[in-house]
Order: C-alpha cells, then sequence, then structure tokens
C-alpha cells in the first residue's frame, strides 16, 4: 500500500498504546486520525501534536466511548481502524449503567461506522489477555494451556479481586466478543482482528507511569494495590503474559500491514509468574530492598498454547529479561524508582 495516501485511525490515541502507536505509524509514514475524550486537554492534545511528522500527518477529533457516534467522523475515509480506547471509569448521566455497557455500545458504534465508511478494510480491536482466562467454567482449575480457545468465564469469584478489575475484565471479554461477531457475520465487507494483548511493560510517552507498568514493577515499589492486580492476573490466567509496548505496537501495525488476517489473537511473548518476577527482580536488580514474601506465590505448570501470531509471521523483540529491565527504566523516568 502507498503509506503516504494511506489513511489510519487510532481511538483512544492519548492513553499508553494509543500514543505509541500513532507515535510508530507517524514515523513509518501513515496519515493518522485520532481521537481523544477531550480536546481541552492541554496536556494529552500537546503530546500528540508535538509528535514527529504530526504537523503535516496527524489530525485530531474529539470522541467518547459514551459517545460513541463521534467517531463516524474520524474513521470517515480511513482504510484502517485500530479500535484503542476503552472506558475504564463509569461517567454518569449517560444512557449506559457502567463501563461494561460503554465499552459493548462503543465496540458495536465504531465497527458499524466502519461499515458506513465504505472506506475501511480491516478493524483491529486491543483486547486483553484477561478475557482468554484458561480456568474451568466453574473456574476450580485451570486447562493445561492458555491459547486462542480460553475465554473468561463469567461471575467468578476470584482472590485479589476487586470491581475495578471484574468491570473492565467483563466489558473488555464481551467488547471483544462483539467486535469478532462482525467479522464472522462478513457483512461489512472489511477484516476483524482482536489482539488480546498481555501485561504491557516498557517506555512510555506519558508523563506518568502507566498503569500496567507500575504492576509489572509493584514488587519493587511495594505497592500493595498494584501488587494485588498483579496477583489477581496470576489467580485468574494461571500465570501472567507480559509484552513490550514496542511489541505490542508492531503487532498492531503488522495486522495491517498483512494482506489478509483475521480473527483472535493472542499477542504476549512471556507467561510467568509472580514469583518468578521478585525472583528475576532480586537476583539482576540487587539495589532494590524487596520484601522476602514476594517469592511466595503459586508455582503452575500451565503452559503458553498460543502461536497463532508468529506462525502467521510477526517476530517479538523483546525478551522477558528486557520487558522487565524496560519497566525499571520507565520507573525511574517517571520518579516511581530512586
Amino acid at each position: 500500500m502507498e503509506k503516504m495516501s494511506c489513511k489510519v485511525c487510532v481511538t483512544g490515541g492519548s492513553g499508553y498504546i494509543g500514543s505509541y502507536l500513532v507515535k510508530k505509524l507517524l514515523q513509518k509514514g501513515y496519515t493518522v486520525h485520532t481521537t481523544l475524550r477531550n480536546m481541552g486537554d492541554h496536556a494529552k492534545v500537546g503530546l500528540l501534536q508535538s509528535l514527529p511528522n504530526a504537523e503535516t500527518r496527524l489530525k485530531l477529533f474529539q470522541a467518547d466511548i459514551y459517545n460513541p457516534d463521534e467517531f463516524e467522523e474520524a474513521i470517515k475515509e480511513c482504510e484502517f481502524v485500530f479500535h484503542v480506547a476503552t472506558p475504564l471509569h463509569h461517567t454518569e448521566g449517560f444512557q449506559y449503567k457502567n463501563t461494561i455497557e460503554a465499552a459493548i455500545a462503543g465496540a458495536k458504534s465504531i465497527a458499524m461506522s466502519c461499515i458506513k465508511s465504505g472506506s475501511v478494510r480491516r478493524l483491529i480491536y486491543t483486547a486483553t489477555v484477561m478475557a482468554a482466562s484458561p480456568l474451568t467454567d466453574d473456574g476450580s482449575s485451570f486447562k493445561d494451556s492458555m491459547d486462542e480457545s480460553c475465554w473468561t468465564p463469567p461471575n467468578l469469584s476470584l482472590p485479589y479481586t476487586n470491581s475495578f478489575v471484574e468491570d473492565y475484565t467483563d466489558s473488555k471479554t464481551l467488547a471483544e466478543k462483539e467486535i469478532l461477531s462482525f467479522g464472522n457475520n462478513n457483512n461489512g465487507g472489511f477484516e476483524v482482528v482482536t489482539l488480546a494483548c498481555g501485561l504491557v511493560g516498557g517506555d512510555a510517552l506519558l508523563s506518568y507511569t502507566p498503569a500496567s507498568v507500575a504492576v509489572l514493577i509493584a514488587q519493587l515499589t511495594d505497592n500493595p494495590y498494584h501488587y494485588q492486580l498483579l496477583r489477581f492476573l496470576e489467580e485468574s490466567l494461571g500465570k501472567i503474559p507480559i509484552i513490550h509496548i514496542d511489541d505490542v505496537c508492531e503487532a498492531h501495525i503488522f495486522c495491517m500491514e498483512k494482506p489478509s488476517i483475521h480473527g483472535r489473537y493472542l499477542c504476549t511473548n512471556s507467561y510467568i509468574s509472580s514469583a518468578e518476577i521478585t525472583d528475576y527482580y532480586q537476583k539482576n536488580h540487587p539495589q532494590f530492598d524487596i520484601k522476602p514474601e514476594y517469592l511466595n506465590g503459586p508455582k503452575r505448570k500451565i503452559k503458553w498454547g498460543s502461536t497463532k501470531l508468529i506462525e502467521e509471521g510477526f517476530e517479538y523483540k523483546y525478551d522477558t529479561s528486557m520487558i522487565l529491565d524496560d519497566s525499571i527504566k520507565c520507573g525511574r523516568k517517571m520518579g516511581d524508582l530512586q
């Protein structure tokens, strides 16, 4: 494809993954439409406008998942759409009673906008491995491996849970299924890809530590809330799938540039326990005073069973040590680690 004339849309362009993806797309020569909730947020607008090539090839649009029809203008004339945005906190006063309803309605509306555009060739959704738990349906045990056939059972009561992670897991699971239904029906004339990404670590363009990076370095900051989230992932997924932000964005672009690709893909390059993360930090970063109890944790023998993305030709560039080391660098840069 001719990159200079190819327009792509990224929803949620001011977030962790969104901003990094926008930067890479601009570097690679694409014209980018991106959305953010509030064009009056000068810090977020300034971040996007400061990216290389933004002056000539980036156009900003205000759009909110709680008003999903607002995305139509941003999607118009685009060939590829990356749906990265997701509601994290409920906004009162709208037609949706919670973030779950908002996420599903947003996914459906964006897919309908792709159909209406007549130009979109592929819709790529940033999903999460939190929707791909290898737990059995009753939640009593784990399957032998984790792959694309795994879907998180609804209404499970797990250790380390809270209302936020329950709503986030449900909203992302149901929104991914909604997006995939458009590809299954093939009514829109475009392909649908979902990338269920692991816990994302590495650098950031933001001025603060992204939540996923904060979770990855929770044993170093001794933050009980972030460590609880890490353990929730472990209890729901068996182990913790992790991936570098650079690999996440390259995987998105890979799925755009392939002549044809569709369906669900798990996107991660390491499957590790919380105790193994702690052990790595202790051995390779002894300058940190890590509590010994962080070495306590389950030692499950679940295998990572997904090779679909690699079979398509994608190559991960960042291994476990690089993900964890770059997460430490990010925490230091943001002032969370001394």
